[in-house]
């Protein structure tokens, strides 16, 4: 049997693509620089452990190790990444992990994908609607920021990953001249390259996706779309409370632009609907597994698995499935979303009851917390108490 290397599992995207290769008996390799804070790595569907260097320190000497691993296997391990940093590492080591791995990815277009200008002259080619988008390094940038954008809009960078890491965010919001320069020194003096981008009105709720698998063939096999209801940080984060929601309108977008750039594997794009005008404008794709994954699962896809079926040449032309209808499961991340809840009532967007009202209107597919694996989830809440902990001490 081919085993599947997990790349990454201190995060619940790699703890929810252990399990889902877990449950369907696949041997999971659990890959990772720090096992010992990783909660992820106390899941039971893990069949082996593979410790690697720190690839953010230094990826070749992490490429060196998976390299030696995937050399000594009888069959092809699958690779599957988490995160971004593991889409890239991918990409950069593409040829030569081949040889060894089984890779859903295309060469080089994930990594393309993941580079938010690439993304937009991607989409701007295949007529897909984009925020209107400037370069920081633009000569006139601030006549065409006042023509093309206006106040507020938001700094952007290409390199997510890097910029995440240093400002703990996706963005920088701008409400004025004084601020977008500040925001463009910040990004520049971290030796990041960054755009100014356009908002498009409309409150988290107006952000769609489209999660979908490729298969070898080009064929999507499965899809299903979602609506954000809360983010974190608020306004431009992450998801911690989605519901699953059909929309036909994403499908009509999505299908055909991403068998036609030649995606393949598992993916999601992230949209945003203009409040007013309904207008659909992609922001950006996730090419990996994403932060709902468990969603998906609870709805009958199973995407790790499907890949690996995919790529180990056991995926039936029947295995097929597409979610065209409203199920009322929502993704939820419990801690972060607390925090969201509470943020929103601050600044006055959304009060504590509505937001209570809609996440107990719908069944819950919980991020980390699973009845048949409790492990990861009682790790978690030891680390979180840690962390509360520590800082009530400091300030005392």
């Amino acid at each position: 049997m081919n085993k599947a290397v997990v790349l990454g599992c201190n995060y619940y995207i790699g703890l929810s693509v252990i399990r889902c290769l877990g449950v369907e008996g696949v041997h999971v390799v659990a890959c990772d620089y720090d096992f010992e804070n990783s909660y992820g790595a106390r899941s039971k569907y893990i069949s082996e452990f593979l410790k690697v260097y720190n690839l953010n320190k230094d990826d070749r000497k992490t490429f060196i190790e998976l390299l030696e691993y995937g050399k000594n296997q009888t069959e092809k391990p699958v690779l599957l990444p988490t995160h971004d940093k593991y889409v890239e590492f991918i990409d950069k080591y593409y040829d030569e992990l081949e040889k060894y791995y089984l890779i859903s990815q295309v060469k080089e277009l994930n990594s393309k994908l993941l580079d938010k200008w690439t993304l937009y002259d991607i989409a701007k080619e295949n007529g897909v609607k984009i925020p209107a988008t400037i370069s920081a390094n633009d000569e006139n940038l601030l006549k065409r920021i006042q023509d093309e954008v206006g106040f507020p809009c938001i700094i952007k960078p290409v390199d997510t990953v890097k910029f995440t890491k240093i400002f703990r965010n996706k963005v920088f919001i701008c409400n004025n001249i004084e601020e977008m320069e500040n925001g463009i020194k910040k990004a520049k003096d971290n030796d990041i390259e960054i755009f100014v981008q356009e908002i498009v009105p409309g409150f988290d709720d107006c952000m769609l996706t489209y999660d979908y698998y490729i298969d070898r063939n080009g064929r999507t096999t499965h899809y299903m779309t979602a609506q954000k209801q809360r983010q974190w940080p608020i306004n431009f984060g992450a998801s911690v409370f989605t519901i699953q929601k059909y929309n036909q309108k994403l499908v009509d977008i999505s299908k055909p632009f991403l068998e036609k750039i030649g995606y393949r594997g598992f993916g999601e794009i992230e949209f945003k609907k203009h409040e007013k005008t309904g207008e659909i404008y992609l922001i950006e794709i996730n090419a990996r597994t994403t932060n709902f994954n468990n969603l998906i699962y609870k709805l009958g896809i199973n995407m790790p698995y499907i890949a690996y079926l995919d790529l180990t040449g056991n995926l039936k032309e029947s295995d097929c499935k597409y979610i065209d209808y409203d199920t009322n499961y929502a993704f939820i991340y419990g801690f972060e979303d607390m925090i969201a809840i509470w943020r929103y009532k601050k600044t006055k967007q959304v009060g504590i009851l509505k937001s209570l009202k809609i996440s107990f209107s719908r069944k819950w597919a919980p991020a980390i917390f699973a009845v048949d694996d409790l492990k990861p989830w009682f790790f978690f809440n030891k680390i979180l108490l840690g962390k509360v902990f520590r800082k009530i001490f400091r300030r005392k």
